[in-house]
């Protein structure tokens, strides 16, 4: 087997992106644009899917279709897939990736209305775009699957309760995904990062810059790039070859609460 990933070889081929407008999501779309792919891109904040867009479109060429939905929102967001035109519906790449966390408190501290949003983000979003898009893999008889996780679904760490807890879903999700698709030439992957340095903290913290940066002091964090190289190696394995579950974490972290840090 081969370990790098062919130039060009998603060439024309469709891959939808969830959470596009940053991080892993804006990572992995500007990945598979220099692979050829064309792109679905779903975000709530359009302009940055515009802007991403322009950049694809300038620099690789690559075609892309810009889909402004709130994955919290899941009877719009089955709507807005469902309206896609016909052509941009043969999804060969769906990338499972918006998710967010909000606080790091104790469980009995914890504010319900996060709860809530982490639960349909994570959970009910994935679980609607996933309802939207894999029937039309089945039909075509092709497609490949792969959620975005993390660490946090396999080990928890205090005062990521509820995050972990979606996360965990997501494993599961995954393993049911993989389990009700045997016997179709349908792939899915889960790829679960540790440290990331991404707007990932920004977002938990609301914002608050300093404590945000705290994770990634005195070590090397991974970068969204490197779990967008991953997604891309995942999906470009030969079609008999499904990368079922791939774990990535920075050299300095070994678990969610183990890591060498220099300062």
């Amino acid at each position: 087997m081969e370990f790098d990933v062919t130039e060009k070889a998603f060439a024309d081929r469709i891959v939808l992106i969830t959470g596009a407008s940053s991080g892993f999501g804006e990572a992995t779309a500007r990945a598979f644009a220099r692979q050829g792919a064309r792109l679905v891109l779903v975000a709530r904040r359009e302009e940055r899917l515009i802007g991403l867009a322009t950049e694809l479109k300038n620099a690789h060429g690559a075609d892309s279709f810009c889909l402004a939905l709130d994955l919290r929102d899941t009877a719009r967001t089955s709507r807005g897939l469902e309206a896609l035109p016909a052509t941009w519906k043969q999804v060969d790449v769906l990338v499972n990736n918006a998710g967010l966390s909000r606080g790091l408190g104790k469980l009995h501290e914890g504010e319900m209305a996060d709860w809530e949003e982490m639960i349909d983000v994570n959970i009910k979003g994935l679980l609607a775009v996933s309802r939207a898009v894999i029937p039309w893999m089945v039909k075509r008889n092709r497609g490949h699957v792969i959620n975005i996780g993390s660490i946090a679904g396999r080990e928890v760490y205090p005062g990521g309760n509820v995050y972990c807890a979606t996360k965990y879903a997501v494993w599961a999700l995954n393993r049911g995904m993989s389990l009700d698709l045997l016997g179709t030439p349908i792939r899915v992957s889960t790829v679960d990062p540790g440290l990331a340095e991404t707007e990932f903290s920004l977002v938990r913290f609301r914002g608050d810059r300093e404590r945000a940066a705290l994770p990634y002091q005195g070590l090397k964090p991974l970068a969204a790039e490197d779990v967008a190289e991953a997604i891309v190696w995942a999906a470009s394995r030969p079609d008999h070859v499904n990368i079922s579950e791939m774990v990535i974490m920075p050299t300095a972290q070994r678990s969610p609460t183990m890591t060498h840090r220099t300062q």
